[in-house]
């Protein structure tokens, strides 16, 4: 079936990123379309499934008002005829507004005819985008990610299977602040640190002398059953009522050991199952 992707979000959270990541992997992107203008749009691409097989339209805050609070109904009438997926990207206030000190560029809402301080327009922007954010399929906070990592992100999420439900797997650190996008939260650091063990300590939760470590912790083992069947037992339930993404955040202190560890082993078990799924370590990074 015929793949729309739409990419929308808030100013400054990645979006053009994200896009131009979307053209590499050979989808045919448009940026700055209208809302009004997605059903023509929408028609225009279906004529000629061959030559558009996979779509991205970038949708954000220039759009009228009226046509956001219209963005649920406009994606519901788009899904009778393409598979619709639309990726929300998001980031902390204090986040965007260091990302437009760093660039110095102007917020959309911060024109000389609306006269918004950047706080202003932020706050004001994130109100108007709330229709579109609660019609999203997955929601991504971007403050703690490199650029490599959202690029990562995306290219495994569209490389995921359409038939069932994707759970997104990601180990953070605690003291870094708790992913946004998170719809379950495990925290980790009531186990066994093996930071305070000295030859431990530069390894990381994908190797094999933390894997060992943690193998002889009774809790280690406990905790891990009983969070593989807590998200076995509502992974359905979750697909039921169409949901296409749910992010599982796993937390310790330094996002390196335990949540590693645990996520690891989700990963590894709901593979083992045959559910969809997707592994992220924020604190790592994609080359570590």
């Amino acid at each position: 079936m015929q793949q729309l992707v739409i990419i929308t979000g808030l100013s400054g959270s990645g979006k053009t990123i994200v896009l131009r990541s979307l053209e590499d992997m050979e989808y045919y992107c448009v940026d700055n379309l209208p809302v009004n203008m997605l059903p023509d749009f929408a028609d225009h691409i279906n004529e000629d499934v061959a030559f558009y097989p996979k779509v991205a339209v970038g949708i954000d805050i220039r759009s009228q008002h009226q046509d956001l609070i219209g963005f649920p109904e406009t994606v519901k009438q788009l899904k009778k005829q393409l598979h619709v997926r639309v990726v929300f990207l998001s980031a902390a206030e204090k986040t965007l507004l260091s990302r437009y000190s760093e660039t110095r560029r102007r917020h959309p809402l911060s024109t000389a005819q609306q006269k918004h301080s950047l706080t202003e327009a932020i706050r004001l922007e994130a109100q108007l985008m709330a229709p579109v954010k609660e019609t999203a399929d997955l929601i991504i906070d971007t403050s703690q990610l490199k650029v490599q990592q959202l690029k990562q992100q995306i290219w495994q999420i569209m490389n995921q299977s359409n038939q069932r439900v994707t759970v997104i797997i990601k180990s953070f650190a605690f003291k870094r602040g708790v992913p946004f996008d998170a719809d379950f939260v495990f925290d980790a650091r009531c186990l066994p640190n093996p930071y305070w063990e000295k030859d431990l300590r530069p390894y990381t939760g994908q190797d094999e002398p933390i894997i060992e470590f943690f193998k002889q912790e009774p809790l280690v083992a406990e905790y891990l059953t009983d969070l593989c069947l807590f998200s076995n037992k509502w992974i359905d339930k979750f697909e039921v009522n169409d949901r296409s993404y749910i992010t599982v955040a796993i937390g310790c202190t330094g996002g390196r050991h335990r949540s590693v560890y645990l996520a690891e082993a989700l990963h590894t078990y709901l593979a083992g199952k045959n559910i969809n799924n997707m592994l992220l370590h924020r604190e790592l990074g994609p080359s570590d």
